[in-house]
């Protein structure tokens, strides 16, 4: 039971994660080479159950990190010792491995993709994809508990290898060539700068862009390195997205792609060095789906601002917020499609997003090839792809404060914050937002603030944002007075 119990630890949602490689902050090395053959074993076991085969195919690649090769011998062991044929994929997209389920190819019963997307070089994990997608919260724990009782298996094992990212590019290339329609080369006259931030993005450049014509110089990072020595691999973070604006604007490219390690999140930077993330990437997304998909709806997680939603309706677009996470992100968009309401984009201010006609899969490189066949397109027409969110407000002041919740059950108090904020709220007569996620209490023509309690973590995160610069102090201040009284909350984080 105990061993159980360590590997239940390891469930971060719809992943597996955990320490692979000592820390500087000493935290204890958790998901060993033992620890992933027994979740693969696993991972076997419950993919007999689900396809009914005694020997299903499951394909498995892996990220730039520097103990994949480590982690992915000990996949192959337990896979191996359920009687399970593995196929090796090396590295590889998160997307990728997905479609290994698809192109009949390679027709994956199932897929292992091992890594820990942006989290720094001692973190690693494990997800897991089937033809119907990637698995879900409950499916993770099934997995986890069956893996509790299977031991670790020692035989190395040899296994066959797989062309899968040959395929993948190939697939990728052919929906450009189509998109575009303009010969062999149509990309031609086009210079796109790629940052892949030493994950496996690199493969972009020399097996997409290139043979279809683009320059790419100035491209960077492209070489696999689990140290990542350059950047943090991560759309979001603000020193990853300086770089790859540099490398733009140094290069007078037309366009910027920058890739997280594992490739299933992407953002952009316009030829002027602007910033394509965020609402951003949202609007960008929604104005190119928006001619062959009149009057649908968009989903993003709950942090998107109301200068989007704005913007969706002039485009003739629904706006449905729900909760953070990709895969509830997702969920939502397949649960409106299957009732009638056609969605055909599910997209996170990460940078994560789906469309239904890929799979709603959760892939960067596919977002890459829409902005990319739109640029080519428009340029043929003599527009540039900011025209497309020309209408899109500035952004405003944003900030976000992580406060803290101390002591036992911090789930259930931090629903007796939030229901207490919203009473509260209700009370002074601030303006409540419809939200499927925490509380959001806007002031229009002025910003929002939304308080929700983390995902993974004990803490409550409040985003705050304002049209005007300097404005934010002010929902900081209301959301204060909201939440006085409540002595398990560190309130200083909001100074």
């Amino acid at each position: 039971m105990a061993q159980q119990n360590e590997l239940l630890e390891l469930q971060n949602g719809s992943d597996v994660r955990g320490v692979a490689l000592p820390t500087p902050s000493g935290k204890p090395v958790n998901l060993t080479a033992e620890a992933a053959c027994r979740i693969a074993g696993g991972f076997a076991q419950w993919l007999k159950k689900r396809t009914g085969k005694e020997a299903p195919r499951i394909g498995v690649g892996h990220d730039s990190r520097v103990t994949a090769e480590d982690l992915k011998r000990a996949v192959f062991r337990g896979l191996s010792a359920q009687g399970v044929r593995g196929m090796d994929c090396g590295l590889a997209s998160t997307p990728a491995m997905f479609m290994g389920t698809v192109f009949p190819e390679t027709a994956f019963d199932g897929s292992i993709m091992i890594t820990a997307s942006h989290l720094p070089r001692e973190r690693n994990g494990l997800k897991f994809f089937t033809k119907d997608g990637g698995l879900d919260k409950g499916d993770i724990r099934a997995v986890l508990e069956l893996a509790g009782d299977i031991p670790p298996a020692e035989t190395p094992v040899d296994v066959p290898s797989s062309d899968l990212m040959d395929l993948y590019a190939i697939s990728l290339r052919d929906k450009i060539t189509a998109g575009v329609g303009d010969g062999k080369r149509p990309l031609e006259g086009l210079h796109i700068v790629v940052d892949a931030g030493n994950g496996v993005g690199g493969f972009f450049v020399t097996d997409v862009l290139g043979p279809l014509g683009a320059k790419c110089t100035g491209s960077q990072f492209l070489e696999p390195d689990g140290n990542f020595p350059n950047h943090i691999p991560n759309p979001e973070d603000k020193t990853a997205m300086d770089s790859i604006r540099k490398a733009v604007l140094a290069n007078q490219a037309d366009l910027g792609i920058i890739f997280d390690t594992d490739g299933d999140r992407m953002s952009a930077v316009l030829s002027d060095g602007e910033g394509v993330n965020r609402d951003a990437i949202i609007a960008m997304m929604a104005a190119i789906l928006a001619p062959d998909y009149p009057g649908s709806t968009i989903v993003t997680d709950s942090v998107t601002s109301d200068r989007l939603t704005d913007f969706l309706a002039g485009l003739g677009l629904k706006h449905r917020r729900f909760k953070r996470g990709y895969k509830n992100v997702i969920n939502e968009a397949i649960r409106l499609n299957a009732e009638g309401t056609l969605t055909p984009l599910a997209i996170e201010t990460s940078g994560h997003g789906a469309m239904k006609e890929n799979y709603f899969l959760d892939d960067g490189a596919y977002l890459a090839v829409k902005l990319i066949t739109a640029a080519a397109r428009m340029r043929r027409e003599g527009k540039k792809l900011e025209s497309l969110i020309a209408a899109l407000p500035p952004a405003g002041e944003a900030l976000e404060r992580r406060i803290p919740i101390s002591g036992a059950d911090t789930a259930a108090y931090g629903a007796q914050v939030l229901e207490a904020f919203r009473t509260r709220a209700e009370e002074r007569g601030y303006t409540l937002a419809d939200t499927c996620e925490g509380v959001r209490l806007t002031w229009p023509g002025e910003g929002w603030l939304l308080l929700r309690m983390s995902l993974h973590d004990p803490l409550l995160p409040l985003n705050v944002e304002s049209m005007a610069p300097g404005g934010c102090g002010k929902f900081l201040a209301a959301a204060e007075e909201l939440l006085a009284g409540f002595d398990r909350l560190d309130l200083s984080v909001l100074h």
